[in-house]
C-alpha cells in the first residue's frame, strides 16, 4: 500500500483553472504538472517543466489540490509517466473522489494506469519531430473512457493522423479523437475545412485557456 508521507514527485506546478481541451473542456479543474520530459516536440508550450521544480510528498500534493473548489483533476506536465510515483498519485486521486484524466506523450506505457483514469494520449505527428517516439503498442490497450490527441501543424501532419485513425480504428476504440491546430502555426480554420471535407469522425478542439488567457504559464 502507497504511503502518502513517504512517496513523492517533482511537481512544476499546481493550479486551478478551466480545462482548455479534450472531453473535459470548459469544466473547473486542478492541474498537476509534473517536472521533466524525454521528448523536444517543435511546438511544445511547457518547456519550463522541463527541469526545476519542488518535490512534494503525495500527500502534499493531495492537500493542495483540495483547497480548490474543483472534483476534476488532470495530471500533466512534461512527460508525468516519465515518474515512476505518477502511478500511485493517480491511484490516489481516484481514492479521493476525484474525476481523474492523465496527458501523456504517447511515448511511456500506459496499461499500468489506474482503469479509472482518463488517459489522453497525444500521439506525436511528423512535423513535432517526435513522431519516432510514439509507443504504438498503447494503441491495443485504451478503452472507450480514454481519448487520443494529434496537434496538426501543417497538411502532411493532417493525412498522418486521418491514416493512423484508419490503421487503429481509433474512433472505435476510444471514446474521443481530437484534433487541435498547432498554436499560431496552423490555421484553425483550415483544419475545420479539411476534417468537414473529409467528414472525419474526430472533435476539432482549440485551446480554450489560450482563447481566454494567452500562452502562459499557470492557466
Amino acid at each position: 500500500m502507497t504511503s502518502l508521507s513517504k512517496e513523492s514527485l517533482r511537481i512544476s506546478e499546481i493550479f486551478y483553472s478551466l480545462q482548455g481541451e479534450a472531453r473535459e473542456c470548459g469544466l473547473p479543474t486542478v492541474f498537476v504538472r509534473l517536472t521533466g520530459c524525454p521528448l523536444r516536440c517543435t511546438y511544445c508550450d511547457s518547456e519550463y517543466a522541463f527541469y526545476g521544480g519542488e518535490r512534494m510528498t503525495l500527500e502534499q500534493i493531495l492537500q493542495q489540490v483540495q483547497s480548490h473548489p474543483a472534483r476534476h483533476v488532470c495530471v500533466t506536465g512534461g512527460e508525468p509517466l516519465a515518474q515512476p510515483n505518477c502511478l500511485p498519485l493517480l491511484e490516489a486521486l481516484c481514492n479521493a473522489g476525484y474525476s481523474v484524466s492523465l496527458e501523456t506523450s504517447g511515448a511511456m506505457p500506459v496499461e499500468n494506469v489506474d482503469p479509472r483514469v482518463s488517459r489522453v494520449v497525444d500521439l506525436k505527428t511528423p512535423a513535432s519531430g517526435e513522431q519516432h517516439r510514439n509507443r504504438m503498442e498503447n494503441m491495443q490497450v485504451l478503452t472507450r473512457r480514454d481519448q487520443i490527441k494529434f496537434v496538426i501543424c501543417d497538411r502532411s501532419d493532417y493525412d498522418w493522423a486521418r491514416f493512423t485513425l484508419d490503421q487503429y480504428r481509433l474512433p472505435e476504440r476510444v471514446g474521443e479523437v481530437l484534433f487541435s491546430p498547432s498554436y499560431e502555426q496552423l490555421p484553425a480554420r483550415q483544419l475545420a475545412e479539411w476534417i468537414l471535407q473529409d467528414g472525419l469522425p474526430v472533435r476539432m478542439q482549440m485551446q480554450l485557456h489560450k482563447l481566454l488567457w494567452g500562452d502562459i504559464p499557470g492557466v
